[in-house]
């Protein structure tokens, strides 16, 4: 316990953690968009891929406290790194390192916060479904399963609700255009020809990931996807 608790409070034991608990996330981020991404498929694949995570029962809840329990390590041991590299940084320098970090890094601690406060709105929205009076008189589909096809629908339908998912993604893809860049950085695998290559894959792998889930509501907004049933 206390070799862990000395691993936690040390530099590298800091960043180990937060690229760890990074690249679990970035595996949610990529398998979850592409089961959303099932709404251009119609709602039979949609519903079913619902009812596919629905089946496993208590399991996916144990699923989801994991990575919530994984976000809340993340961004905490990132504010602790930026509190860290404020304190080691010399004053004299503070300004110009701030010119030459990207608004990305600088944001790393408050994005990962305004992140956390979405993922509880995302799942009171739409897993708990409590934010929403509409999604209890959706009526079950042909094969008797709940109608996620549409109540993903109606909730996008509403301007605001799609307003603050955009953002959301605008912030996450901020996160991960400085995160997944810097993740072999934070291992220490410094190369002065792979850096820029890893920086520049990681921009365009975060705004690949903030172009699909945007889609989804600009969609939904555009009336390029409708409901199956009329409330």
């Amino acid at each position: 316990m206390n070799h862990l608790s000395a691993f936690s409070r040390s530099s590298i034991g800091k960043k180990i953690i937060v690229a760890v608990t990074g690249i679990i996330l970035i595996g949610f981020i990529v398998g979850h968009l592409l089961g959303n991404l099932q709404i251009f498929l119609g709602p039979e694949a949609v519903n079913r891929y619902a009812e596919g995570l629905r089946a496993l029962g208590p399991l996916l809840w144990v699923v989801r406290i994991f990575l919530l329990a994984v976000v809340v390590l993340h961004i905490y041991f990132t504010i602790r790194l930026v509190i860290d590299n404020r304190k080691a940084r010399p004053e004299a320098y503070a300004k110009k390192d701030h010119v030459k970090a990207t608004f990305a890094s600088r944001s790393m601690g408050l994005s990962g916060l305004l992140l956390l406060a979405f993922i509880i709105y995302h799942i009171a929205h739409f897993t708990v479904r409590v934010t929403d009076p509409r999604f209890a008189l959706l009526k079950a589909d042909p094969l008797n399963r709940y109608d996620v096809y549409s109540m993903m629908v109606y909730g996008f339908q509403n301007v605001l609700v799609s307003g603050i998912y955009i953002v959301a993604m605008f912030l996450l893809a901020l996160h991960l255009s400085h995160g997944s860049s810097s993740f072999f950085q934070s291992l220490g695998l410094n190369d002065k020809k792979l850096t820029p290559k890893l920086a520049t894959a990681g921009r365009i792998f975060a705004w690949l990931i903030f172009a699909g889930y945007t889609s989804i509501p600009l969609a939904v907004l555009l009336g390029l996807v409708k409901p199956t049933q009329a409330l």
